[in-house]
């Protein structure tokens, strides 16, 4: 096996360990390392939770033999970090430890990080190597990267639709809405929710379906923050959105009877809205913002193209009739997914 073909070997288990993050560790990347002495694993980690020790704090805490540290290679994911944040930096753990060699998958695109830590290392006489599976690096942590290179979260679409493309019935409010997920479905929409930092629907989804947003079908993640984009005052008044205690931000810019966990943004109604609420997201520390509905929010972000991935589940059943599904622009398919006779169908936006 050549150099080349073992780090990445190592780098491949970086990246198994850092997926063990999901949803754990946002606004952070997710990240793995490993260190090998001796063609041997010897310590693992990866970041478990935000504000927590990162990967190369818990590989090399994982090491039983500190001697070995000073013949060992450190792989690890993204770049290690050289800042003092909520945790001091791992460069600075990594030449104390005296590891001569780390091997990196992607640089860090924080601007506080980005090519430093690597400098730090390289200062110190450590041998460097970057670039190891980088495009499997970068895409494990595709709406980091998009919020510290475009200044806006990573934008996430997902509905559900019937087989002959309707995504509800026509209705009165006080009907249910059309139920197009099973049991198994219904598990892999919350776990798309775990990894979101954020979820947005529009005002008339509230109204009309009254949902929680919350994970009841996925267990041990955070709730994210729910956000309702409202052209007036939210009604009803005792929508679970506002008093069930959770976080909730409402665009609108018409102000409300803000509380201990909702708060109201204004907006500016002569300006476009997506951007400006794009932008206050991104300043709240959002990087993934999963929109799930109705049909007139997700054609809104479809049309101002301001949208990154779509999951679309397609139930086996025709409406004949109803509200027609979101029609994706500039889309590629990118996989199909079967659960049982369900289909879940990704896209991503041609860029």
């Amino acid at each position: 096996m050549t150099e080349q073909q073992t780090d990445e070997l190592y780098m491949r288990r970086c990246l198994q360990l850092a997926a063990a993050g999901y949803g754990q560790v946002s606004p952070n990347p997710m990240v793995g390392a490993v260190v090998v002495c001796g063609g041997r694993i010897i310590g693992e980690g990866f970041h478990r939770q935000y504000g927590g020790a990162h990967a190369e704090v818990n590989a090399i805490a994982s090491v039983a033999d500190r001697e070995l540290l000073a013949r060992s290679t450190l792989y690890v994911s993204l770049e290690p970090c050289s800042h003092y944040g909520k945790t001091p930096p791992c460069s600075r753990l990594i030449i104390e430890s005296r590891i001569p060699r780390v091997v990196v998958g992607c640089r860090d695109p924080f601007p506080e990080v980005s090519g430093r830590g690597i400098a730090l290392l390289q200062a110190a006489g450590i041998e460097v190597k970057t670039g190891v599976l980088e495009e499997e690096c970068r895409a494990l942590n595709i709406a980091f990267m998009t919020a510290h290179t475009q200044q806006r979260p990573y934008v996430v679409l997902k509905w559900a639709q019937s087989r002959d493309g309707f995504i509800d019935r026509c209705r009165c409010e006080e009907e249910k809405p059309q139920c197009f997920s099973d049991a198994l479905t219904r598990q892999w929409a919350h776990r798309l929710r775990a990894g979101s930092d954020a979820i947005v629907v529009g005002a008339r989804t509230i109204q009309c379906d009254n949902p929680s947003l919350t994970l009841r079908y996925w267990a041990g993640r955070r709730t994210p923050l729910r956000v309702v984009l409202a052209r007036h005052a939210i009604t009803p008044a005792d929508a679970r959105v506002l008093t069930d205690g959770l976080s909730t931000l409402v665009f609108s810019p018409e102000s409300g009877h803000p509380t201990g966990t909702v708060k109201y943004i204004a907006t500016d109604s002569a300006a476009p809205l997506l951007p400006q609420v794009l932008d206050r997201l991104y300043k709240e520390g959002v990087d993934t913002l999963l929109v799930e509905g109705g049909a007139f929010t997700l054609q809104h972000f479809i049309d101002a193209g301001l949208w990154d991935e779509a999951r679309v589940e397609t139930a086996p059943l025709d409406l004949h009739s109803g509200i027609p599904a979101p029609a994706l622009s500039n889309a590629e398919k990118q996989f199909v997914q079967m659960f049982g006779e369900h289909r879940i169908s990704g896209f991503v936006r041609r860029k």
